[in-house]
């Protein structure tokens, strides 16, 4: 079933990728796809996930991810500020890159064809801790300096406020009408098929070749695609919480690099070329490292 979506979705990638190559989706518009995708269809999404009946084991559930993803992170972080040392040119990047994962355009499609709206439910949780650290850490990291004002912005992201209403909708049992409801559904179900086209036309706009000399993205997707998630997931294992849980949690972190790096390093003059090469290297091999690792963490009961 892994292996399915993962194919799934790599078709619609190598359509995204036909589409830049022939000219149908630009720069341009690659970026004018990926605001809609950001600030509309992954937040209502996310929303949609809380439109379901109450239940105690869900909200248990989506606790534990909550800590779960707090313990994956702090793992990553210490692990990639451990491995990636100061004295690489460019280890901002390196360390921003190993760290967060396109955990919204790969991680949602993916994590709901294997586990369905309850996978979701509880990625609701990684999201929001990424949105928040991203935008603190992860910029602090990349800006070389400190600015706590950040985290207030975190809390105004999109993806977090839809965390925030459809939580208080699902705990007071808010139900939307059906009319509102299936109109709001339709939008929500374009996150698949419009994230994998966007993933492909960035490829696209890659020099692949040119990428594959730099050392750089040798350490970036080895320890982003393999080492940091399974090095979580051998902590993760000790944890008495649900399996879905820790498994939501591991393919969140293995995805491949965050989009959000480039438009970063395009703000701070960080080297954006680098960032989106690393993205559209790792969502590249992701097809092959997601697989491996979600089955091995499925073995590792």
């Amino acid at each position: 079933m892994i292996l399915r979506q993962i194919v799934i979705m790599f078709i619609i990638l190598l359509i995204g990728f036909g589409c830049s190559m022939k000219g149908l989706i630009t720069k341009e518009g690659n970026k004018q796809l990926s605001a809609v995708a950001l600030h509309i269809v992954n937040p209502l999404l996310i929303f949609m996930s809380y439109q379901s009946d109450y239940s105690s084991k869900l909200l248990r559930g989506l606790l534990w991810s909550f800590l779960l993803s707090g313990l994956s992170f702090a793992v990553t972080i210490g692990l990639s500020t451990l491995l990636i040392k100061k004295k690489r040119p460019e280890h901002d990047l390196e360390r921003f890159s190993a760290v967060y994962s396109n955990c919204g355009f790969i991680g949602i499609p993916l994590i709901r064809g294997i586990y369905g709206a309850e996978g979701v439910l509880y990625l609701t949780a990684y999201i929001t801790l990424f949105n928040i650290l991203i935008w603190t850490h992860g910029l602090m990291t990349m800006k070389g300096s400190k600015d706590m004002k950040s985290f207030l912005n975190s809390l105004k992201a999109p993806s977090v406020v839809a965390v925030f209403i459809g939580l208080i909708f699902y705990l007071l049992q808010i139900r939307l009408p059906d009319f509102l409801h299936t109109s709001l559904q339709y939008v929500s179900d374009m996150n698949t098929p419009l994230a994998m086209l966007i993933a492909g036309s960035a490829a696209a706009q890659t020099n692949v070749v040119k990428a594959l000399k730099n050392s750089g993205l040798y350490i970036v997707a080895t320890l982003k695609l393999a080492v940091l998630p399974l090095a979580a997931m051998a902590l993760l294992h000790f944890i008495p919480a649900p399996h879905m849980v820790q498994m939501v949690v591991l393919i969140a972190s293995a995805c491949p690099v965050a989009t959000t790096g480039t438009m970063f390093a395009i703000q701070y003059d960080k080297n954006p070329e680098r960032c989106s090469e690393f993205f559209a290297v790792t969502t590249l091999l992701s097809g092959l490292t997601l697989p491996v690792v979600t089955m091995l963490g499925e073995m590792w009961k």
